[in-house]
């Protein structure tokens, strides 16, 4: 409830500011705004079967590979996305954000432990195709040990094009590997 009165709140704000740009990949404030976010009908994905398990056990090797991610901020989903990680620690990402709003984005990712993997994401904002600011994230990931799933926790940070913090907004991911 606190969440949702903050993220509520976010928006009020941001609209009393006149700043209303949409983020390019996972900026929650997308979801009270008309059309920038559809529940989708589930993808038709090859999805990991029993006996794809992954050959290794540390998530610097088990993240590496192409993601269906769910993004959700104050419980609330505002977010699908396919996210490439790659071996060189650079990560790069698609969500289904309408294209003038900006929905590419990438970043780079290190492992922190055995099961843990950090990034740092990164992307524009636009309004109406004209560039209005950037937004930073942050996530944490557990990868399962079989490599096909993964869960995290994120932060955002809204900025405008003077690099004022708009809005931070705290989420959580969810995703699963799609087979090759």
């Amino acid at each position: 409830m606190n969440l949702r009165f903050s993220a509520a709140a976010a928006v009020a704000a941001l609209a009393l500011t006149g700043v209303s740009a949409h983020a390019g990949c996972t900026d929650p404030r997308t979801s009270a705004q008309q059309g920038a976010f559809q529940k989708m009908s589930p993808l038709m994905l090859q999805r990991p079967t029993a006996d794809s398990r992954s050959e290794h056990e540390n998530a610097a090797e088990n993240i590496v590979g192409t993601w269906h991610v769910i993004y959700t901020a104050g419980g609330s989903a505002f977010g699908e996305a396919f996210i490439q990680w790659h071996n060189d620690g650079t990560e790069w990402e698609n969500i289904n954000f309408p294209i003038l709003g900006g929905n590419i984005c990438m970043g780079s990712w290190k492992p922190i432990d055995k099961n843990r993997v950090t990034r740092n994401h990164i992307g524009w904002l636009y309004t109406n195709g004209v560039l209005t600011g950037y937004f930073t994230e942050t996530e944490t990931d557990v990868v399962a040990h079989d490599g096909n799933s993964y869960h995290g926790t994120n932060d955002q940070k809204v900025f405008d094009l003077d690099g004022n913090m708009v809005v931070e907004v705290p989420g959580t991911s969810t995703a699963t590997r799609i087979v090759p």
